[in-house]
């Protein structure tokens, strides 16, 4: 089971979710979207909560107010941080989530420690939590079948991309052929590289030897 909540409306179209628990955790890890952030209560138990941003951005675009959704989310979701005061959260790009062979059911490490984030967070704000639970919904998403449709339509994409990009080389190459052989009917046509009937009839050759002169 996977919990969903809308974040404040003013914010945008934000979705935030959490899996039930270290099972739905684990699937949650393991078949991500590049546009996840994870959060967790630093050095302690608690609901592994995400948010998806949209496409294009990043960790740096999430506001003020939607980090406020999600680290008061998390507080809230955590058995030791709900009961204390001035707890740290950390959130970090769902790419940078590390999970190895040894690890736990639901645990997870980081490849990169420098692109974790810390957000200071002194109180349960009720206000907040309250808000977020009126949005909860409950689904059992098949996440893996999500992930593949998602891959599906991102290299559909790409292939639509490269055949739109081979079209217009092609198109280009085709005008710069086109180019090239009018500037040389050009050259042709200069009145100094003609030759006038005049010419001709003046000329000691006959049209038989201008024919294999021009061959």
């Amino acid at each position: 089971m996977v919990f969903y909540f809308k974040a404040r409306p003013e914010a945008g179209d934000y979705t935030i979710f959490m899996g039930l628990d270290k099972f739905e955790n684990e699937e949650l890890i393991k078949y991500g979207f590049p546009e996840d952030i994870w959060f967790h209560v630093d050095k302690m138990s608690s609901a592994h909560v995400y948010i998806r941003l949209h496409k294009g951005q990043t960790i740096d675009d999430i506001s003020e107010g939607v980090l406020e959704d999600c680290v008061q989310l998390v507080k809230a979701n955590s058995i030791q941080g709900n009961k204390v005061n001035n707890i740290d959260v950390v959130y970090t790009p769902w790419s940078n989530l590390k999970k190895t062979a040894s690890m736990d059911v639901g645990q997870v490490g980081f490849h990169n420690p420098k692109m974790v984030r810390t957000v200071r967070v002194e109180k349960r704000i009720n206000e907040i939590v309250n808000r977020l639970n009126r949005t909860k919904v409950e689904r059992k998403p098949d996440l893996k079948a999500e992930r593949e449709a998602v891959n599906a339509a991102e290299r559909a994409e790409r292939k639509l991309q490269l055949r739109d990009k081979k079209r217009r080389e092609e198109m280009e190459r085709l005008e710069k052929e086109r180019q090239s052989e009018l500037r040389s009917y050009k050259g042709l046509m200069v009145s100094e590289n003609m030759t006038s009937n005049k010419q001709i009839a003046t000329t000691s050759k006959s049209l038989q030897e201008l024919e294999e002169d021009f061959m």
